[in-house]
């Protein structure tokens, strides 16, 4: 009996741990639950601080092909799980037809969607040297844009977990500080032919608003594949870490079993 995958696939300034206790939902739900990390990272969030490697090197074109291979190489084709840039990533490969359904939870806008101006206050070109290829976040930032509707200690404790620094490449490529956002961008949004899609937004994200991905939604519309948009009201884009994250991660799998996809077939 084939187990259906399901791919997470995280977000800037957070590391693949991200993804552990919906890895754990899931797979007490019948899922085989992979969250592959980006090329270079270390295991965990504390290893990559004190170590990036080659993570300064990650680019959005690097991310899309890394994923890509990932999804491609199972037999059964997987659901895709993305969130930030990885909801990107997610809406992407859907796109190509590369997946089974996609799950784009807090994601960097597609296309001609534009990157609100929050993010600048975290990043701008310019604000480091050339030879510096990663920005960190301060325990302050984090709390402050992203797990914004949470208390101190959760922030603290969620950081010291799972927050690493994001590569400058990446958030260039991102659009973000008035650069030029990177072609690969984007998402298909007239392929009538792709697995099913959700968007989810958190309505207190301060990094991706709601509207962003309101925006993405309408951008959608004309499509005959199925769409949907759920929006989480008091809730940041640390939703799907924070305390929270089993409401939005059993609403996903609830979508998933209204669309037929479980992680274990019926029985004939």
């Amino acid at each position: 009996m084939n187990r259906t995958p399901v791919v997470f696939i995280h977000g800037v300034w957070l590391h693949a741990l991200s993804w552990e206790s919906w890895a754990e939902r899931f797979t007490s739900r019948g899922f085989l639950a992979f969250s592959p990390g980006w090329p270079g990272e270390a295991a965990t969030a504390a290893q990559v601080r004190e170590s990036p490697g080659s993570l300064g090197g990650a680019g959005l074109d690097v991310l899309m092909d890394h994923y890509a291979g990932i999804v491609r190489a199972f037999d059964v084709p997987p659901v895709i799980v993305g969130h930030s840039v990885g909801g990107l990533i997610a809406q992407h490969l859907i796109g190509a037809d590369i997946g089974r359904a996609a799950v784009a939870v807090a994601s960097a806008p597609i296309n001609d969607v534009p990157l609100p101006s929050s993010p600048t206050r975290l990043w701008a070109p310019g604000q480091a040297d050339a030879s510096d290829h990663l920005v960190p976040l301060s325990p302050q930032q984090f709390h402050h844009v992203i797990a914004n509707t949470v208390g101190a200690q959760e922030s603290g404790r969620l950081f010291e977990r799972y927050v690493v620094p994001a590569p400058r490449r990446l958030l260039a490529d991102l659009g973000c500080g008035g650069a030029q956002r990177s072609p690969r961008a984007v998402a298909d949004i007239g392929n009538t032919r792709r697995g099913p899609l959700l968007l989810i937004s958190g309505q207190e994200d301060r990094l991706v608003p709601d509207s962003a991905t309101r925006e993405v939604y309408k951008q959608y519309g004309d499509s005959t594949a199925v769409t949907d948009l759920k929006q989480f009201a008091d809730r940041a884009h640390s939703l799907v870490v924070d305390g929270g994250w089993r409401s939005v991660a059993d609403y996903v799998l609830g979508w998933l079993d209204e669309h037929g996809i479980r992680g274990l077939p019926d029985e004939g």
